[in-house]
């Protein structure tokens, strides 16, 4: 385990709670994925959360000097996507969490409930 990349995924899971965003989970997918190495997911109550925890994302690790590489999803902000290359972040409003699964979808990754 990179110790540089879970500090990023960290720092997502900081910004997102910072937030207020929910149930935010980080898992670790190296090895799984030949993509990214961690997700952090979490939920907002409203389209307009959601897009407040993103913007609080790429604000905070911004001032790290981190930016992201791409961001999708954020005029609808029912799922937004910020890829930061080793850790993407996913916002979701609940909904939209619970119809995509993402969790047992790649349920062979070790998942850490995020307690900010």
């Amino acid at each position: 385990m990179n110790q540089t990349d879970i500090k990023l995924a960290e720092l997502v899971a900081q910004a997102a709670s910072d937030k207020k965003a929910r149930d935010i989970v980080i898992m670790d997918l190296t090895g799984i994925s030949p993509v990214t190495d961690y997700f952090v997911i979490c939920s907002a109550n409203s389209t307009t959360q959601v897009q407040a925890i993103a913007d609080n994302i790429e604000e905070q690790l911004a001032e790290q000097g981190i930016k992201s590489f791409r961001k999708e999803g954020y005029r609808e902000a029912r799922w937004v996507l910020i890829d930061y290359g080793n850790c993407v972040a996913h916002i979701f409003v609940e909904d939209d969490r619970q119809f995509y699964k993402l969790e047992r979808l790649w349920g062979d990754a070790k998942q850490v409930a995020y307690q900010g």
